[in-house]
């Protein structure tokens, strides 16, 4: 009778806790890394803190919806931010 015998898996099995091991290490370097675990936003997400509901124009917004400056502080200071975030294109064109 033909039969092929079976020595069990062998030494390579031992590799394959290895690998997962790798994997593992890899995923948690790279969420730290963005700041996931951290409970941080990634840097793909950095200008929703521009203008998001506590950014300095948000914050000037209520601060002259609430009467705290006039009309001419706050187009003051909104240009100011304007030039400061980026929110204006700087070449000109409208």
């Amino acid at each position: 009778m033909n039969t092929l015998a079976y020595d069990g898996p062998g030494p390579w099995i031992l590799f394959f806790p290895l690998i997962w091991a790798a994997v593992v290490v890899g995923v948690v370097t790279v969420l730290r890394r963005t700041g996931v675990l951290r409970g941080r936003r990634g840097p793909w997400q950095g200008m929703r803190a521009v203008y998001g509901a506590s950014s300095p124009i948000a914050v000037l917004g209520r601060r002259f919806a609430a009467g705290e400056i006039d009309e001419e502080e706050y187009w003051r200071r909104l240009s100011v931010l304007d030039e400061q975030f980026g929110r204006t294109p700087k070449d000109g064109a409208a």
